[in-house]
């Protein structure tokens, strides 16, 4: 990431150093996952699109520990996968709007919730700006080579109310305290990068 493009990263202390966490990344262009996976403090495993494991992506990804969901059903496995990473103490990444879109946290599946509830991990929150702005002349999935792409970390936070309930209530309670959390950190990283308005 560093070689190819000129990655800002602020807050990346704020990430516990160990035990399980759960990082809620916002989500506009394709190289919002491998940047974080680039950039954290620790190895993380993010729970990726089926359709992205293809030819030699396939054993590449699952080599470097990322886990295939269906997004059209309940994966079981990659619900199991997910749930062993956090068990294990390690970093589970989840783009919590489920696809990518605006970036802007504005709709959330429930799935980053029921993660951080089961688990009890915290949720660290963390905007990547900048590289939805432009796309390269040579590549047009990619943003131009040594486009400074900024990576904000925020502080954990806990998404269950403490009293272990994964109700359906507690879930879409657990949901919208953590959409209130991620949208205010997006606006917080805008204004610290300058970003103002940008993805």
């Amino acid at each position: 990431m560093y070689g190819l493009w000129k990655p800002r990263v602020l807050g990346a202390w704020r990430m516990p150093a160990t035990g399980p966490v759960i990082l809620a990344v916002n989500h506009s262009h394709n190289i919002d996952g491998p940047m974080v996976m680039g950039v954290a403090p620790r190895p993380t495993h993010f729970l990726i699109k089926k359709e992205a494991f293809v030819g030699p992506l396939d054993p590449f990804l699952r080599g470097i520990g990322q886990l295939k969901v269906d997004r059209e059903t309940t994966d079981r496995t990659a619900i199991t996968q997910a749930l062993g990473v956090l068990e294990g103490g390690g970093v589970l990444g989840i783009f919590p709007e489920g696809t990518r879109g605006e970036g802007d946290f504005a709709s959330l599946r429930a799935g980053l919730a029921y993660f951080a509830v089961r688990s009890g991990a915290p949720i660290v929150p963390v905007a990547v700006l900048g590289s939805s702005r432009r796309s390269s002349r040579l590549v047009k999935g990619l943003p131009p080579l040594r486009t400074r792409i900024d990576v904000v970390f925020g502080d954990p936070f806990e998404a269950g109310d403490g009293s272990g309930r994964r109700t359906r209530k507690a879930l879409d309670e657990a949901t919208e305290r953590i959409r209130k959390q991620l949208t205010a950190h997006l606006e917080n990283a805008r204004r610290l990068t300058g970003r103002t308005g940008d993805t």
